[in-house]
């Protein structure tokens, strides 16, 4: 059933066009992930279909009944409502009741409801104010109405920002039961996988629409491009053949001449594809010795409560460390003390001679707007010194994707998401050896998040993250330090996903009850492998069932068209006189000469994923 439909909708926001004669439509058991670039109208996307800004042209079309629930990045709180006052308020509210007794019946059906809700978003005071909450404890408040609404369509911003893992895998869970069309802009790269059955891309202003998980559209979008780079590639051959003929000049205007210069000309104003850059750059640093980071005994408190209790570790020169617990269990607080700007009430921080950290934190630093944004990267360097010779600040801003265009503009033009790759760029343009990264999935998306584990990969030195992002603690983070309720710290050998096995889920697939202690292993350092698959574990790359039938196959098919080809081209011969002949025999030709190059096309891609295959590589990457 169709809930809602976009017709031509386009939207410039300045100059900048968000959506281009835009088709979207909404059916009651989507489950729709929109996926872009920042600053590329993801959330303009939604606040359309939510009716919060209006379109400059094109119609929309929705259901006389369809209730609309919306989750803002940034949301705004009319009144000075208790946390429960205002989930209450906000669900009766949007129920339509007609009078003050349906009004109070449906408080008291969702009085329990709300009370889990709340309880699983970590909020332990119903009665607090929201006007004393932080930012992320707003935008949960706003989490927890939304989810309790009864929605035709859920609409949700950035759902996962400001959850703790478990919250998120709870979040996950919750979702995937859904009854209802759900449509929101994540970088959870495990929830589009899990949740989604459809992707939307925004993309300089057009929508592109997979049907399939977050796995499918990676390799639906590598096609998609492989194809029009293809054809692409037939139309540049003829366009050179048209302009040779154009350049030999036309001695007469004969039909036949008049349609090859309006196929120039079709051929020559023909739009080309064009790719997100992709300038290589190696991971640069300062050489980084013997004595790195040494944490001896360490701990912190605020009055009675205890963040960090008499811990101590010692960084390797590569190591690799992700760093898990609840929201406002210390983790901030352990990288303000790594980068000595907060001191522990106890113990030591010893920081080696050649130590250059990077720290990009939770809260950005000022930017002054009127500045431009190559300005603000120079500020910090102008050329980086690598093992392959030299980089630019402009090279580094055309690899966080700060085209030649965007990097003279001012910052106060870029989005909040863009504001947030630029600092990360700065960042990186110090050349540190030891990055401590606070938070770094929270604003990226997920295009910034790939170029950023794709330099990590190559990043000769230390790496420390806290994130909620499972997928980017897998990808870049060798083991784990996880906080307890009393300020302890363990060390795990392993990625999230195995801590997550060995800790978190149990044996049904279900994870920890709310505020159920998990009990550490005597030996916290000792890796964990278990036979169970994680169900959104990292994803290692296979074939389609019709693509393994196709590979098996697909030598065969191509053989037999060459020798199809190769007995037509014989029979022409034979029939040089025969001109009917000929031409049908041509056509037969031109046919299976085509059908060729699409199976010659699908053999070197079906040949390089096989290989990629055989390597074990996994979906992380387009």
């Amino acid at each position: 059933m169709n809930l809602l439909s976009m017709n031509g909708v386009s939207k410039v926001y300045t100059e900048k066009v968000l959506l281009k004669d835009a088709v979207f439509g909404i059916g009651s058991d989507d489950r729709i992930g929109v996926i872009g670039i920042n600053g590329t109208g993801k959330s303009t996307l939604l606040k359309i279909i939510a009716g919060i800004e209006e379109a400059d042209s094109g119609e929309i079309i929705k259901g006389k009944n369809i209730v609309i629930s919306y989750l803002p990045q940034m949301p705004v709180f009319d009144r000075d409502y208790t946390l429960y006052e205002y989930v209450v308020a906000e669900n009766v509210k949007r129920s339509r009741p007609q009078n003050d007794y349906e009004a109070k019946n449906l408080e008291a059906e969702i009085e329990g409801e709300a009370k889990k809700i709340l309880g699983r978003l970590g909020f332990a005071d119903i009665d607090q104010k929201i006007s004393t909450f932080s930012g992320g404890q707003k935008k949960k408040a706003a989490l927890a109405a939304c989810l309790l609404a009864k929605s035709d369509i859920l609409l949700l911003d950035e759902p996962t920002n400001h959850l703790d893992n478990a919250m998120t895998e709870w979040l996950q869970d919750y979702l995937e039961g859904y009854r209802g069309a759900l449509v929101m802009v994540t970088h959870d790269r495990y929830f589009l996988d899990l949740v989604c059955n459809r992707i939307v891309e925004v993309d300089k202003g057009n929508l592109y629409t997979y049907d399939t998980n977050y796995e499918g559209f990676l390799e639906k979008k590598a096609e998609r491009i492989a194809s029009a780079l293809s054809t692409q590639d037939k139309h540049a051959n003829i366009l050179r053949k048209e302009i040779a003929w154009m350049r030999r000049g036309a001695r007469a205007r004969t039909t036949k001449q008049k349609a090859h210069i309006q196929r120039y000309e079709a051929l020559r104003d023909e739009k080309k594809l064009e790719l997100d850059a992709d300038v290589e750059i190696k991971a640069v640093s300062s050489r980084l010795g013997k004595k790195t980071i040494e944490l001896n005994g360490i701990s912190k408190a605020y009055g009675e409560k205890i963040l960090i209790k008499d811990f101590t570790y010692n960084f390797l020169r590569d190591d690799r460390v992700g760093i898990l617990g609840p929201n406002g269990c210390g983790k901030s607080t352990l990288m303000k003390i790594i980068m000595q700007s907060v001191k522990p009430d106890t113990g030591t921080v010893e920081i080696g001679d050649t130590v250059v950290p990077g720290y990009y934190a939770q809260e950005a630093e000022a930017m002054d707007d009127n500045e431009r944004v190559i300005d603000y990267v120079r500020s910090t360097a102008e050329y980086i010194k690598t093992d392959d010779g030299y980089i630019s600040a402009s090279q580094m801003c055309e690899k966080f994707l700060f085209s030649g265009a965007m990097q003279y503009q001012p910052i106060g033009k870029l989005s909040g998401g863009e504001k947030r790759r630029l600092y990360l760029c700065k960042v990186l343009m110090e050349a540190p050896n030891v990055l401590i990264l606070d938070e770094p999935t929270n604003d990226l998306d997920i295009s910034t998040l790939q170029i950023l584990e794709d330099y990590l990969d190559s990043f000769p030195g230390i790496v420390i993250a806290v994130s909620h992002d499972r997928y980017f603690l897998d990808r870049t983070s060798k083991r784990m330090l996880t906080f307890d309720s009393k300020g302890g710290i363990h060390l795990f050998n392993g990625t999230y996903t195995d801590f997550f096995r060995e800790y978190i889920e149990g044996i049904d697939g279900s994870i920890r009850k709310e505020g159920e202690e998990i009990r550490y292993s005597s030996d916290p350092g000792k890796k964990s492998v278990s036979s169970k698959e994680r169900r959104n574990g990292p994803k290692p790359l296979k074939f389609t069932f019709k693509e393994e039938r196709e590979y098996e196959t697909i030598e065969s098919d191509i053989s037999e068209c060459e020798s199809k080809i190769a007995e037509l081209e014989q029979q022409m011969a034979l029939s040089a006189t025969d001109f009917v002949k000929l031409a049908e025999l041509s056509e037969q030709k031109a046919s299976c000469e085509q059908e060729l190059e699409r199976l010659m096309e699908r053999y070197f891609y079906l040949e390089e994923k096989a290989e990629k295959i055989k390597r074990g590589e996994c979906v992380d990457t387009y």
